[in-house]
C-alpha cells in the first residue's frame, strides 16, 4: 500500500485541477457514505469495487471510550470500519459496465433503494463470521523493540502512515515510514489476503530505483505494520499543482521515464499495479530533481503472461476501458500512464463527468480533447505519445518498454528494458502456421527504421549468439531479471510454449517477424503505407492459392464465416487479396460461428 498520503483534488467544471485538500481518494465497498453532488474529490474504485461520493472527510473519526489499540502517541485509523481492498465480483455481467456497478451492489444488499445502504457489504450470503477469520500473518511481533514510531505523516482509507526511526540493526537511527493497517478493518478472508499479497509484492520487488523500498513487516494483536523507505518530497500531484497545473514537455519527459522504467520492471515480473495515478508517486526529497518512487501496491496483483483479470479496481479517472469490461491485463496500467501524461501536459483530465457512472461512460465512449489550448502548442510527438497510450483497444497500446523507445522520449536517452510482450509474440509465432509466418515476415520487411529501434534493442537484450537467439537466450534473459514475484506469477511457464526455438533459433530478420504486433502497427499514422509495402513482399514470397475453407481454418473460424471470407480471396488466381491479407493479419471474430481449433 506504500505511503498513505492520499489527497482530495478540487477541479473546476471542466475538470481542470485547481487545488488540493486533505482527503481520501480510496473507497471501500464496505463503507458506503451518502452520495454527494460535488464532483470535486477524486472518485476511486475502492480496492476491487465500484465507487462512491463522500461528504465525510476520510480522516474524521469519533472519540471512542475504549482504550486505543495503537502504540502510545499514535492516533487511530479512520473509524468507519470497512473491508480493506475488497474485490467485488458480480455473479453476472451488468448490461453496461458504465451503468453501475451500483445496481449490482444494491442487489447484493437486498434493497431496491437508489440510496446506498450504510455499513459493510457482506462478502457472501451467509458468509463466514469475523471470529472464523485467521488474522495471524506470521510476521514478527517485536515492532517496538526495533522501531520507534513518531508522528503521522499520511492517512488513507485503509490505514495511516507514521514517521519512525530504527532503534537497532541496519535501520538504527534511520528515518523510515511505517504503514499501519488495522486488523479490525480486515473483515473478510479476501481483505486479509490482500494485505498479505501487498507485503509479498513489496518484498519481492524492492530494490528497483523507482520503487519504494521495503524493509520489514510486523504485526500485533491489533495491527499490521509495514516498514518502508521514507519519501519526504511529496506526491507528484503536489508538484503538478505547484507548477500551475501542468509540466513543460521537457520536465514531463523526466517524470515519465521514471514511471515507465518502474512499470516495465513490474510487468516483466508479472505484477500489475492497477492504481497508477499522481497521488501514488512520491519524491524522495524536496529538490526538483529528486528521484520519484511508486507506492501503494494495495490493489496490485500477480498476473501470468496469458492471464486476464476481471475484478474492477483502480481510481475512476485513471481506470482503463477493459477494466470496466472486466477482462484486462498489464495494458490497463499503460492507459493510466496515458491519463497521467495528459494531465502533466495540459493540466486537465482527459475523461471528466460529475458522477462516477458519467466518468465511466466517458472512459468507454469519449475521445480525449486534443483541440483546445494548450494542445495546439504541444509537439506532434507528444500528442502521438499520449494517443498511443489512450487507445481504447488495449492490443494497440504501447507497452512501457515501447513507450520508452518512442521518438518523444528519445532525447532522454532511456535504457530500454526487456519487454514481456516479446515473449508472448514470439510464442505465438513459433506455433503459427507457415502461411501466417510468411505474412508476418512480409510485414516485418515493410517496417521503417523508426519501428526497428525497439526491436533491435530487444534482440540485443537477449544476447544473441552468432546473430541468432534460441530458447536458451530467452531463458537466460528472464533468469537475469528474476525475483520472487516472477516465480509467484509463473512467468517462466511461457518458455514451455516456446520449445520450437530450442532447435530453430531466430536471426534478427525472423525475430522482427516474430516480435511485431499487427494491432500496434495498425495504430500508426502510416499503417496504410506499411500494409501496402508488406503486401507487395507477400505477393512475391508468401501468397499462394487458398480455398475459403482453408482460410477459415487458418483464421480459426467456422462455416458461418465462409460468405465473408469470399471477399478476401481474388477470383482471378484464388490468392489472398490486399483486403484478405490485412484481415488475415488482424484476425476476425464472427459471433455465432463454430470456431475451429488447430495447431
Amino acid at each position: 500500500m506504500g505511503h498513505c498520503c492520499s489527497k482530495g483534488v478540487t477541479a473546476d467544471n471542466d475538470g481542470h485541477v485547481v487545488s488540493v485538500v486533505d482527503g481520501n481518494s480510496s473507497v471501500s465497498t464496505n463503507n458506503r457514505p451518502k452520495p454527494s453532488p460535488s464532483p470535486a474529490r477524486p472518485q476511486s474504485v475502492g480496492n476491487g469495487t465500484s465507487y462512491t461520493n463522500n461528504n465525510t472527510p476520510a480522516h474524521s473519526f469519533t472519540t471512542s471510550p475504549f482504550q486505543s489499540p495503537y502504540p502510545a502517541g499514535i492516533p487511530p485509523s479512520p473509524s468507519p470500519v470497512g473491508t480493506a481492498r475488497r474485490k467485488f465480483k458480480w455473479p453476472f455481467p451488468p448490461p453496461s459496465p458504465a451503468k453501475p456497478i451500483l445496481s449490482a451492489i444494491l442487489k447484493r444488499q437486498g434493497t431496491t433503494s437508489a440510496k446506498p445502504k450504510e455499513g459493510p457489504i457482506p462478502e457472501d450470503e451467509g458468509g463466514e463470521g469475523e471470529r472464523q477469520l485467521d488474522k495471524s500473518f506470521g510476521y514478527p511481533k517485536n515492532l517496538t523493540a526495533k522501531i520507534e514510531l513518531g508522528k503521522e505523516v499520511g492517512r488513507g482509507h485503509f490505514g495511516h502512515t507514521c514517521w519512525a526511526k530504527g532503534k537497532k540493526g541496519e535501520l538504527k537511527n534511520q528515518p523510515v515510514a511505517v504503514k499501519i493497517i488495522s486488523k479490525a478493518k480486515m473483515t473478510t478472508a479476501i481483505s486479509i489476503e490482500d494485505v498479505r499479497r501487498e507485503v509479498k509484492i513489496l518484498k519481492a520487488l524492492s530494490g528497483h530505483q523507482n520503487l519504494v523500498k521495503f524493509y520489514d513487516a510486523f504485526e500485533d494483536a491489533n495491527n499490521v505494520y509495514i516498514v518502508m523507505e521514507l519519501c519526504e518530497g511529496g506526491v507528484l500531484l503536489d508538484r503538478i499543482l505547484s507548477r500551475g497545473g501542468r509540466y513543460t514537455e521537457e520536465d514531463a519527459k523526466s517524470i515519465l521515464v521514471q514511471i515507465l522504467n518502474v512499470v516495465a520492471f513490474c510487468h516483466l515480473q508479472g505484477v500489475v499495479h492497477r492504481d497508477l495515478k499522481p497521488e501514488n508517486f512520491l519524491f524522495t526529497k524536496k529538490e526538483e530533481d529528486a528521484p520519484m518512487k511508486v507506492i501503494d501496491f494495495g490493489l496490485s496483483d500477480f498476473i501470468r503472461p496469458d492471464q486476464r483479470l476481471n475484478d474492477i479496481v483502480g481510481s475512476a479517472y485513471y481506470v482503463a476501458p477493459e477494466v470496466l469490461h472486466r477482462s484486462y491485463s498489464i495494458e490497463a496500467d499503460m492507459w493510466s500512464i496515458g491519463v497521467i501524461t495528459y494531465i502533466l501536459l495540459c493540466g486537465s483530465r482527459p475523461f471528466w463527468a460529475r458522477t462516477e457512472s458519467g466518468i465511466f461512460r466517458s472512459v468507454l465512449r469519449a475521445d480525449p480533447n486534443f483541440e483546445d489550448s494548450p494542445w495546439p502548442s504541444v509537439s506532434a510527438e507528444a500528442r502521438d505519445f499520449v494517443k498511443r497510450l489512450l487507445n481504447k483497444d488495449h492490443r494497440k497500446r504501447m507497452t512501457a518498454s515501447q513507450a520508452l523507445a518512442h521518438p518523444w522520449l528519445r532525447t532522454e536517452n532511456p535504457v530500454l528494458p526487456l519487454d514481456i510482450l516479446i515473449f508472448k509474440l514470439v510464442k505465438s509465432y513459433t506455433r503459427a502456421s507457415p502461411l501466417k509466418r510468411a505474412a508476418l515476415k512480409a510485414l516485418s520487411k515493410a517496417l521503417t527504421e523508426e519501428e526497428l529501434i525497439y526491436l533491435r534493442a530487444q534482440f540485443n537484450l537477449l544476447e544473441p549468439k552468432d546473430g541468432r537467439v534460441s530458447l536458451n537466450n530467452f531463458k537466460m534473459a528472464l533468469t537475469k531479471q528474476m525475483t520472487d514475484a516472477m516465480r509467484e506469477s509463473r512467468v517462466f511457464d511461457i518458455l514451455n510454449l516456446m520449445e520450437p526455438l530450442s532447435y530453430k533459433p531466430l536471426d534478427f530478420e525472423e525475430f522482427c517477424a516474430a516480435a511485431i504486433s499487427t494491432y500496434q502497427l495498425e495504430a500508426l499514422e502510416n499503417w496504410e503505407q506499411i500494409a501496402s509495402a508488406a503486401f507487395e513482399h507477400f505477393e512475391q514470397e508468401g501468397n499462394r492459392v487458398i480455398s475459403v475453407e482453408e482460410l477459415a481454418q487458418e483464421m480459426n473460424l467456422g462455416p458461418t464465416a465462409y460468405a465473408f471470407l469470399k471477399d478476401c480471396i481474388r477470383p482471378s488466381d484464388r490468392k489472398l487479396s490486399f483486403l484478405g491479407y490485412t484481415k488475415y493479419l488482424h484476425g476476425v471474430t464472427i459471433r455465432g460461428s463454430s470456431t475451429r481449433h488447430h495447431r
